[in-house]
């Protein structure tokens, strides 16, 4: 008998969540879309809130409305309601609310209420509103366990609670959240009525992806990219940055071109030259990175921008000092082996052109994604491209102008 292919396994809708969430949303889309409205509603009711969103808005019209056919109602209006907020605030990760109840109604009557609920999903809190949907109060399970039976939930409710706003970018969500860490945070709108949920590991999730998209973005790796985007998607989303990258580097070689003559007369300054730049490199790279941390965690207040760039560039000065001293004596040895009568010269050219090179590429550092943030660009997109044009232009311009004027 010839050995038949086993057969393959079924898809599920936990397997197709999982293949979803390693895909860009359109690729996941399309993914998504090849299958039964039912699967696909069970499959994004797996994910995130976040993800399931831009999942749902990659989506073909047609399999988006089967989606919303077969979801249970509370999600799918859920899912519509959530389309109309921004992208990137609270209102775009809700979830239904699990349980919210009148304030007349009684604790026995809410008890016998959540018996039921509770066999088909997750209630953390309860959540008190009037007949037009303000939130009045939240109620813990504690609270239910140990009141009197026919008390109003209005008489037992905690009536001075936390709840964030649909508007509400998830960045300030989070700083907002810090220091209370509930496992639920209700979410009203600018009239204060209810409109969902967002679970605190749902935020956390939604903001470790964006801190981690950070790395990628300095160079012009796009969010939308992961390790399985089809090599031709993400030829498309890195070539235009590495574009842009070589026009950068044009203008790092069209400062050593101007300078044409004072390398062609000390040669020995081309040894210097990568030296110089990384070293530059490096110090701008750490006041980026301390910069970004900063404006990630909130750290960075409105006013303290100055305090920073001044930071920064004290830590340039010293910095510079500190390596350009040991460089210096290398150029200084360097030029004293090769008979030059002009090491010394050449050594402080080397020295003073570090400090001033490690004093700019601080400066950078902080300024380039604090200058993106005003134009209101994402600080981390590409800056990694803009600081090293910045380091390098300056490190080697501050190297061969000096030597100009002061050897040649």
């Amino acid at each position: 008998m010839e050995p038949t292919d086993a057969p393959s396994a079924p898809i599920t809708a936990a397997s197709l969540a999982e293949e979803a969430s390693r895909n860009a949303p359109e690729e996941a889309a399309a993914l998504l879309a090849a299958h039964p409205g039912e699967l696909i509603a069970q499959a994004l009711a797996r994910l995130s809130p976040v993800i399931a969103q831009d999942l749902i808005a990659a989506l073909p019209s047609e399999a988006r409305e089967h989606a919303f056919a077969a979801a249970p109602e509370t999600l799918s209006r859920q899912w519509q309601r959530n389309a109309m907020y921004e992208s990137g605030s609270v209102g775009r990760m809700l979830e239904p609310v699990a349980a919210e109840f009148a304030p007349s109604r009684t604790v026995r009557e809410t008890v016998e209420d959540l018996r039921e609920r509770v066999r088909n999903t997750l209630v953390t809190y309860c959540f008190v509103v009037d007949a037009h949907e303000h939130l009045l109060g939240l109620i813990t399970m504690r609270d239910l366990l140990f009141a009197d039976p026919d008390r109003r939930l209005d008489e037992v409710m905690t009536k001075s609670i936390f709840a964030l706003h649909t508007s509400t970018p998830l960045e300030e969500a989070m700083k907002s959240v810090l220091e209370r860490h509930y496992p639920v945070y209700p979410v009203v709108d600018a009239d204060g009525r209810l409109r969902g949920q967002v679970r605190g590991q749902s935020m956390f999730e939604a903001r470790a992806f964006d801190i981690t998209a950070q790395a990628g973005s300095m160079v012009g790796v796009e969010k939308e990219e992961r390790i399985a985007s089809p090599w031709k998607q993400s030829l498309k989303l890195r070539h235009p940055w590495l574009q842009l990258n070589l026009l950068t580097a044009f203008l790092a070689a069209g400062v050593v071109g101007y300078f044409q003559d004072t390398v062609d007369r000390l040669v020995i300054l081309a040894v210097f030259l990568p030296v110089l730049a990384g070293q530059s490199g490096n110090t701008g790279c750490q006041a980026l990175a301390v910069t970004l941390r900063g404006m990630t965690l909130g750290e960075l207040q409105p006013g303290s921008e100055r305090t920073l760039i001044s930071k920064e560039a004290r830590l340039g000065l010293l910095n510079g000092a500190g390596v350009g001293l040991i460089a210096a004596i290398g150029m200084f040895v360097i030029a004293k082996s090769q008979g030059s009568t002009h090491a010394f010269a050449l050594a402080m050219v080397v020295f003073l052109a570090m400090i001033g090179s490690c004093v700019a590429s601080g400066l950078s550092g902080a300024l380039v994604p604090l200058t993106l943030k005003r134009f209101g660009l994402d600080p981390a997109t590409a800056s990694s491209i803009f600081l090293t044009t910045a380091t390098d232009v300056v490190s080697m311009g501050m190297l061969l102008g000096l030597a100009t004027l002061l050897v040649v």
